[in-house]
């Protein structure tokens, strides 16, 4: 039984990353390489993800820059950033693309802001899906007679510390992203 326990905390920790993951890809007017992620460019014939094109880094807090391996390929980067409906307007320097990052005004940040809570209450959600799982599963080991009312009691309350403590983590990264989306 403990090793189901186990499976089910390292699922609601599966929520928590991905959550993670999704806020790392909130633009909160701050460089960050994650941010090029979902770019795509169109080189010789076929689509490529930009980290298969070049090296992306951070050398300033609101600049981004992408080394293109390729010098041939340098402009095809530029134009899958500009494309990418990210906002950003790149600009070639040699054999760099060099992406500054905008200050947001006020309404983006807002809406920045109900994005993070959506994607935050999503992971709650995710989290209480394993939860009722793994009492459905104590509920059939009980009826299976697999363990008793008491063990079926004691591992229900540790889910639910398990399910309470992760729910806090999604509550503690939402109110670190929504002040640094604020942060001006």
């Amino acid at each position: 039984m403990k090793e189901q326990i186990k499976e089910i905390d390292r699922r609601m920790k599966g929520a928590n990353d991905a959550l993670k993951h999704e806020f790392a890809g909130l633009r909160t007017g701050r460089a960050s390489a994650s941010l090029l992620e979902p770019v795509v460019v169109d080189l010789y014939g076929s689509m490529m993800p930009i980290n298969q094109v070049g090296t992306i880094s951070v050398p300033e807090a609101r600049m981004l820059t992408v080394q293109v391996w390729d010098r041939s390929a340098v402009s095809a980067v530029e134009k899958a950033i500009r494309n990418a409906g990210l906002g950003l307007n790149p600009m070639i320097d040699g054999q760099n693309v060099r992406v500054p990052i905008p200050e947001l005004n006020e309404e983006r940040r807002k809406e920045l802001q109900k994005v993070a809570g959506k994607y935050a209450e999503q992971a709650r959600v995710a989290v209480r899906n394993v939860r009722r799982d793994g009492m459905d599963m104590l509920k059939k080991a009980e009826k299976d007679k697999a363990i008793s009312e008491d063990e079926h009691k004691k591992y229900s309350d540790e889910v639910q510390q398990l399910t309470d403590r992760h729910i806090k983590d999604i509550d503690q990264a939402l109110a670190q992203k929504e002040q640094e989306i604020m942060q001006v």
